[in-house]
């Protein structure tokens, strides 16, 4: 065990890996970890068995998804950093320096492992590569950070990070929940190059690209109504508002030039268009309170700090 990296946990959330596990678990203890924690989602194949006789603490997940996984893994770890991998193989172990140098160093509390920077053939299919890049626009543009590659699963961070976030994705949505929880209480998060490899043969995928995709997407844009409002009631509100304004036209178009009114239609018209601009308004209050919100957070935490000091 390397002395840089013995208070260093590595959480492998596994099911059916069984082809990949050996490898992944040997490959973190190579590198200098001493501590590797498997949390098993119910495989029903020989992974846990396997991570074990390779010397990985093993324990059963007493619920179901990569999200639950995550969080019960946490609380068992008792070390200060925690490097997250799959134990599909896709993530090389001997890379896992680039995730906790800055963590060790203290330039980060939050590393993200970029794997679009080396992507090799055969390890993203083209529908999941293009929701990946799609996925990530929107991220920018609703939290105002660039992570590089949210959805990556090889990541590290400090326990004491992991405290602050507030987490309840059961399955592949952990990942997002994690970089919109960095966000939002301020992280200081820094993204480096890994390599994302295909998977070996004798391995599936536990994720769906249309179902897991589609939580994914929603996950992300349910939690802006806490991490920017503005645009989480705005476009709710600019949909209501094009909607009515659309509805009201064709209305007065029937009314001037053919002499047809629609009363109920009109009524229909006013109160999208109303719905609309109070709620534009609604997330324009609600900012000023999150911005507030968290400049005083900001104002705690330095007090705290100034006072450890």
């Amino acid at each position: 065990m390397s002395e840089e990296y013995e208070d260093v946990c590595a959480l492998v959330p596994t099911r059916n890996e069984a082809a990949t596990i050996a490898d992944v678990v040997d490959g973190l203890y190579e590198v200098g970890i001493g501590h590797v924690l498997v949390v098993d989602g119910n495989s029903t194949d020989d992974t846990k068995t396997i991570a074990a006789e390779h010397g990985a603490e093993v324990v059963q997940q007493s619920g179901d998804g990569k999200g639950q996984a995550v969080r019960e893994g946490v609380s068992l770890i008792e070390e200060t950093y925690v490097l997250l991998l799959d134990g599909d193989g896709t993530n090389p172990p001997e890379q896992a320096h680039r995730l906790l140098d800055p963590l060790i160093s203290g330039e980060a509390e939050h590393v993200v492992g970029d794997r679009t920077a080396d992507m090799r053939p055969g390890a993203m299919s083209n529908l999941n590569q293009v929701g990946n890049r799609l996925i990530n626009r929107a991220f920018r543009r609703i939290h105002g950070e660039d992570y590089g590659d949210i959805l990556s699963g090889y990541r590290a961070f400090t326990t004491e990070s992991f405290e602050k976030m507030f987490l309840s994705a059961e399955g592949f949505g952990i990942e997002t929940e994690m970089a919109v929880e960095c966000a939002r209480h301020g992280i200081p998060v820094e993204v480096v190059p890994t390599t994302y490899r295909p998977r070996p043969d004798g391995s599936e995928t536990n994720l769906n690209p249309i179902t897991d995709g589609g939580r994914i997407i929603v996950t992300l844009y349910s939690l802006a109504k806490t991490s920017n409002p503005l645009f989480y009631f705005g476009s709710v509100g600019a949909v209501s508002g094009f909607l009515g304004t659309v509805l009201a036209a064709w209305i007065g178009y029937e009314w001037f030039v053919r002499s047809i009114s629609h009363e109920a239609l009109t009524v229909v018209a006013g109160v999208l268009l109303l719905l609309g601009v109070q709620l534009v308004m609604f997330g324009v209050l609600s900012d000023l309170v999150v911005t507030l919100h968290r400049e005083q957070r900001r104002r705690i935490d330095h007090l705290e700090d100034d006072g450890e000091r």
